[in-house]
């Protein structure tokens, strides 16, 4: 059975794909809050650690698309759940693995190879459950209401990550490899719940249709689009910690708390956001047009920030106008490509937004070192900038003209 372009299939639901973005979001956060302390026990350097993350964003850049066309030949639901269930295995695994090497003399070397491989092969199996997941999603929501749509699962996203890191917060006092062991079990269980629950009608694409292409001009705003968002996130993550220390002036552990609050913050902003975001009803294109805006603004305005409770605001504003955008750039793919190309849409715009994940942080620590304030002001600039890209007066694959 197949789905009609822009047609709304009676029996689909959002609510399984909400759980599954939900649990994968809080088991991959819980993972990194987790990170330094392992890394301490176990004797790995600081850059160690950052190579293992870089890893994971370049398996998902890679396999995103990958994952993406595959889901357009052979259907989503064979797609997702194969991804869903490597990202369950490898992810049960590497918690193995860092148990193991939190309990034993393992040599730093091993553990650091060890680490890479288990990030890497997680990474290139997750990258098949947000491209897949999106394809899903436009499968079977009309275009006018896609994104509100993605606007729910983002925001069952920003819940994961504002619940994994005090999840794991709370329960790493006690053992460092037990919150990985019980968020590891989460993945499985959204398994279950999509193979039960995923509809088994599929969405094709016809056996001699061109795969689309990585240049297709029909994705060029919402690739850059995805891409600055997530570069401007990750270099906002990575330098908040150092902009606490050396900026505010603070201690180590103040410095640490500070950080802590401000991605807490950034979390609930996001869910708030996207609550506003399905009330307003307004096209893709206007909501990244006023989304890159704000967080522009609430970025750039990071570099007056002369206090903790300062910061905390300006990341919290960042964050909400982060929130229009981030649901609003994959509904802005959906709506520009045809139903066969879905899966493809959806792969390329993750592609973007894992380059953003690996450049966010070299990018953001360079500029640190040459001027404190630098990396919120590029960040800030590079967001405006796309604010006023975006209102030239060109179609947004919705079929909204900016005046």
């Amino acid at each position: 059975m197949t789905v009609a372009a822009g047609q709304s299939h009676a029996g689909f639901s959002l609510k399984p794909l909400m759980f599954e973005t939900f649990v994968c979001s809080m088991a991959m956060m819980a993972f990194v809050a987790l990170a330094g302390p392992i890394a301490r026990v176990i004797g790995l350097e600081p850059w160690q650690v950052g190579a293992a993350m870089t890893v994971a964003g370049i398996a998902w850049m890679v396999m995103a698309r990958i994952w993406g066309v595959a889901s357009d030949r052979r259907g989503r639901r064979p797609i997702l759940l194969l991804g869903l269930a490597g990202f369950a295995i490898s992810y049960f695994l590497l918690s193995l693995f860092i148990d193991l090497a939190l309990r034993s003399a393992m040599a730093p070397l091993l553990a650091f190879v060890g680490l890479m491989i288990g990030r890497g092969v997680a990474g290139a199996f997750y990258a098949a459950v947000p491209a897949t997941g999106a394809a899903l999603v436009a499968d079977n929501v009309p275009p006018a209401e896609r994104g509100k749509a993605m606007a729910a699962v983002g925001a069952s996203s920003a819940a994961g990550m504002v619940i994994g890191p005090g999840f794991a917060g709370l329960v790493g006092p006690w053992s460092l490899s037990l919150p990985l062991y019980l968020t590891a079990a989460l993945p499985a269980v959204a398994l279950l719940v999509l193979w039960r629950v995923l509809p088994r009608h599929e969405h094709t694409a016809p056996p001699k249709a061109e795969p689309l292409k990585l240049t297709d001009l029909r994705l060029r705003r919402a690739m850059i689009v995805a891409f600055v968002a997530m570069f401007s996130v990750a270099v906002a993550q990575i330098t908040v910690g150092f902009y606490a220390l050396d900026r505010l002036q603070l201690a180590p552990g103040d410095a640490a708390n500070a950080a802590g609050i401000a991605l807490a913050t950034v979390g609930v902003a996001l869910v708030v956001a996207q609550i506003f975001l399905r009330q307003l009803g307004w096209a893709p294109a206007r909501l990244i047009r006023y989304g890159a805006l704000i967080g522009g603004l609430g970025f750039g305005a990071v570099t007056l920030a002369s206090s903790a409770p300062m910061l905390w605001a300006c990341y919290a504003v960042a964050a909400f106008g982060m929130g229009w955008v981030y649901p609003s750039v994959s509904a802005l793919a959906a709506n520009s490509v045809e139903a066969h190309e879905q899966g493809a849409a959806a792969g390329t715009v993750a592609a973007a937004q894992g380059l953003g994940i690996i450049l966010g942080p070299i990018a953001g620590t360079f500029v640190y070192t040459i001027e404190r304030g630098a990396p919120y002001a590029l960040v800030g600039v590079m967001l405006v900038a796309i604010a006023l890209w975006e209102g030239r007066g060109s179609p947004g694959g919705d079929g909204e003209v900016f005046p």
